[in-house]
């Protein structure tokens, strides 16, 4: 029988129980980690829209407004913003990890010219404005709240982020409506020579088809030969440039 009133007893009972213990315990919170980490077999997860109806109406309005741009959605600040001082890149990186702006615009080239956000029905917090405001304008890059209910005109939007001009963007809606025309213009000419060329096809002498040794047999045969090319079938049902 164990005397537990024997002091060197506890003395050396006391110590291994809660080392023991301490084990015991950080090998719990290992395999639980694990588990955390582990790939479920099943994941738990749904898809969803990424855009809200008021921000997919701004969505369709900024794409027509800078056609010759990428307008990224819901893309992080960190995406587009490098610290000056690599060693506090990590703590600019956990500050500003989860800011993001409804939508930003850059070139093909991937530079960024704006960003603008969409506020939802509470509004954008004071704090968070006032944050984007002051690093994206420090960046030279301007920051636009708009709703779907007030959105400027497209001179307007284009004049703060391009620098455009007005006469500027009249000679370039010139430019873009002289481009549609030498662009349908070509399909039209694509579409009329394939024509051409299959109508040729088409008119071959009827002793030269497979079959054609009776008046019933070429005339069958004419048919079958022509249902996928005749002339009176539409020219081109493919999608154009301008579609």
């Amino acid at each position: 029988m164990i005397a537990w009133n024997n002091p060197w007893l506890l003395s050396v009972l006391v110590p291994a129980l809660l080392v023991t213990g301490a084990w015991m315990y950080r090998l719990w919170e290992s395999r639980k980690a694990r588990a955390q980490r582990r790939i479920p077999k099943r994941w738990p997860l749904d898809t969803r829209v990424i855009a809200n109806s008021e921000e997919l109406q701004v969505w369709h309005w900024l794409s027509r407004a800078f056609y010759d741009h990428h307008v990224m959605i819901k893309l992080p600040v960190t995406r587009f913003t490098l610290p000056r001082e690599k060693q506090q890149g990590m703590d600019w990186y956990r500050l500003l990890g989860g800011v993001y702006c409804t939508f930003t615009i850059c070139k093909s080239d991937g530079r960024v010219v704006g960003c603008l956000d969409v506020p939802g029905r509470a509004g954008i917090p004071r704090s968070t404005r006032q944050l984007k405001h002051s690093l994206l304008t420090q960046c030279g890059l301007p920051y636009w709240v708009v709703r779907s209910s007030s959105l400027p005109t497209v001179s307007e939007v284009r004049s703060e982020f391009l620098g455009e001009t007005p006469t500027a963007q009249s000679m370039r809606e010139h430019e873009q409506e002289e481009r549609a025309i030498i662009a349908a213009q070509a399909n039209l000419r694509s579409a009329l020579n394939r024509q051409r060329s299959t109508r040729h096809s088409d008119f071959s002498p009827l002793s030269t088809w497979p079959g054609s040794t009776t008046g019933d047999s070429r005339v069958s045969d004419l048919g079958s030969q022509w249902q996928d090319n005749s002339f009176l079938m539409p020219l081109d049902s493919r999608k154009g440039d301008l579609l």
